[in-house]
């Protein structure tokens, strides 16, 4: 045989005439579901677990999804999207949480709880430091399965429902920030950016993580001058480095974080603690050597703050004034913004269901 030509495996007459096992594939039978979307009860609360798409989506295959009446509304999502989508719209709580699974984005309440029948997936947020243990013995009782969606982690180690609301936090909270600065009775009248020929406004953000890069970013396409203060070197680097520019940063050294304060227009308390509580890095002196009309946005709030005279305040009444310094402290921002924070979530939870 030529070394050149390539060997083939070669079948008798007689096996090419052997009748052979056809390989088919198995499908594999999936299970439907009942998703049932409730009504949020707390009043701030205005976002949604799944948009009309994803329930659209889960309804094509195979799952039944139950929207309770006016779920989508805050979040600008209406009964008839759901229904064209295939969603049922139900108008009794009962009905939803009779549910297989149940998308919830606040923790369930007492009622709720007690209207949940035997072994049901549960996602929403938990909350676990402001949750006691009475509340973890009734889903127990429940023999619920309850999953917080801020501890779910993928494969890269990621918390990726944590990390989408935190680029919203972020970008949002320096529109918040702006919009409070050019505002005479809150601010200065002054417009957050920079310029040809005027000074650029100044944003002190306290903390490197997800919601401070995403703060950096808008306020650097705006024009600011940022300045970002953390203890972590590493995160420092990482956040420059995702940025792709160079600007000032720091350890927390409280004499270099108070000069940045007394010249600072906008800070943006974007400090997160893996314990439960945040740790007070601005002292009230430090607030009361700040600049008159400037602001303070306190993301940190739901954690405690880290601001000494930060007070939780609700989408309502978002703001008060404190040594002419206005404090911006609602504990759920992304709630501002629902419709957006909606598809953030929806795009999450949906392929998991799938």
């Amino acid at each position: 045989m030529n070394s050149n030509q390539k060997e083939y495996i070669k079948f008798s007459h007689a096996e090419t005439l052997m009748p052979q096992e056809e390989m088919l594939e198995i499908s594999k039978k999936k299970s439907n579901l009942t998703i049932g979307l409730p009504k949020e009860s707390i009043q701030q609360e205005n976002r949604i677990c799944l948009v009309p798409k994803a329930v659209g989506l889960l309804v094509k295959n195979g799952h039944k999804v139950l929207v309770e009446n006016d779920a989508g509304k805050a979040a600008h999502f209406s009964d008839n999207e759901y229904s064209e989508a295939g969603g049922q719209i139900v108008n009794h709580s009962e009905e939803i949480f009779k549910a297989d699974i149940i998308l919830k984005v606040a923790p369930l309440t007492d009622n709720e709880i007690k209207l949940l029948k035997s072994k049901q997936a549960i996602f929403s947020s938990l909350q676990l430091p402001s949750q006691d243990k009475n509340y973890f013995k009734k889903l127990i009782a429940k023999k619920s399965t309850a999953i917080a969606f801020e501890k779910i982690q993928d494969k890269s180690g990621t918390f990726p429902v944590i990390r989408s609301i935190s680029e919203i936090i972020g970008a949002t909270s320096i529109f918040i920030a702006a919009e409070y600065l050019c505002n005479p009775e809150y601010g200065k009248g002054s417009m957050l950016g920079g310029f040809t020929g005027i000074t650029p406004t100044e944003v002190v953000i306290l903390g490197a993580g997800t919601v401070a890069e995403n703060a950096a970013r808008v306020a650097m396409g705006m024009g600011a001058m940022v300045k970002i203060f953390d203890n972590s070197i590493y995160k420092l680097r990482r956040l420059q480095n995702n940025l792709g520019t160079r600007l000032f940063t720091s350890i927390f050294q409280p004499e270099v974080l108070l000069k940045s304060l007394k010249t600072a227009d906008v800070v943006i308390g974007a400090v997160h603690s893996s314990e439960g509580m945040t740790p007070c890095l601005v002292s009230e002196d430090m607030v009361r050597q700040m600049k008159y009309g400037s602001v303070i946005i306190d993301v940190s709030i739901d954690q405690g703050g880290c601001v000494e005279t930060s007070s939780p305040t609700t989408h309502k009444n978002p703001v008060f004034k404190k040594y002419d310094v206005t404090h911006y402290c609602v504990p759920n921002i992304a709630s501002m913004v629902p419709h957006t924070a909606s598809y953030a979530l929806s795009n999450l939870f949906a392929p998991i269901i799938l």
